[in-house]
């Protein structure tokens, strides 16, 4: 399937779409942020772009009475994959695409934070995050969702067991972290130093790891993006 224009929903400038957005430029599309507190997301036409991403943020899919950006985006969502749009939430946007399935989001037991490889599921069609069989990836959320009616799971962690699923092969969604740069870990270390403060949680420990493992990980997500967009239905 030709790709040309990818619109990402941004809710945090740091968390964008890392080192998914080389192969989609090399692969010919024209990027567009769209920063959910500059634009309102009610301004989207769900079906416009060839694919739509919504990234990250620190923000929960139950906290849409103080952030009525939550309800808007699971509107757009619901109707792009009613049609069978390419869609991929990574972190919070794969919680928002869950509950625009129906699923419930929910906060996990524990937040996971960390480097740590994904256990992947035997699915009957190609596991689409085959490339990250073995690689540390980055996980940082504290919330989880339900696995979607009609929908597969792809892999889990001991902490998580639904961290990513695919609704055929035009919907996907991570609720780690593949996409993250390691020149630009610092600034998840900084924006999120509150949260990591309260929950115990070490930045030198993290800092270490990302200077061990993101490497890996960047050449092996563009891999899976790569994968994942060669094999899209028309």
């Amino acid at each position: 399937m030709t790709m040309k224009t990818v619109q990402a929903i941004r809710h945090i400038g740091f968390e964008d779409l890392g080192s998914f957005a080389s192969p989609l430029r090399e692969a010919g599309c024209d990027i567009e942020y769209i920063d959910v507190a500059e634009r309102d997301p009610a301004t989207l036409d769900p079906l416009g772009a060839d694919l739509l991403v919504v990234l990250g943020g620190p923000i929960g899919v139950y906290d849409h009475d103080a952030y009525p950006v939550i309800t808007e985006e699971i509107g757009v969502l619901r109707a792009r994959i009613a049609a069978d749009r390419p869609t991929l939430g990574i972190c919070l946007g794969a919680q928002l695409m869950a509950a625009a399935l129906g699923a419930r989001v929910y906060p996990g037991p524990v937040k996971e934070i960390g480097w740590s490889a994904l256990d992947l599921s035997d699915t009957a069609e190609p596991n689409p995050l085959a490339a990250l069989r073995g690689v540390q990836v980055l996980h940082w959320h504290g919330d989880t969702f339900d696995l979607p009616k009609d929908s597969t799971l792809l892999a889990s962690t001991p902490l998580c067991t639904n961290q990513a699923f695919s609704r055929g092969p035009n919907v996907l969604g991570l609720q780690f972290h593949p996409e993250v740069l390691g020149a630009r870990f610092e600034h998840w270390l900084l924006g999120h130093a509150n949260e990591l403060a309260t929950a115990g949680i070490d930045p030198v420990t993290l800092r270490h790891d990302s200077h061990r493992y993101a490497s890996k990980l960047e050449q092996a997500g563009a891999t899976l993006l790569t994968g994942w967009l060669s094999q899209l239905a028309r």
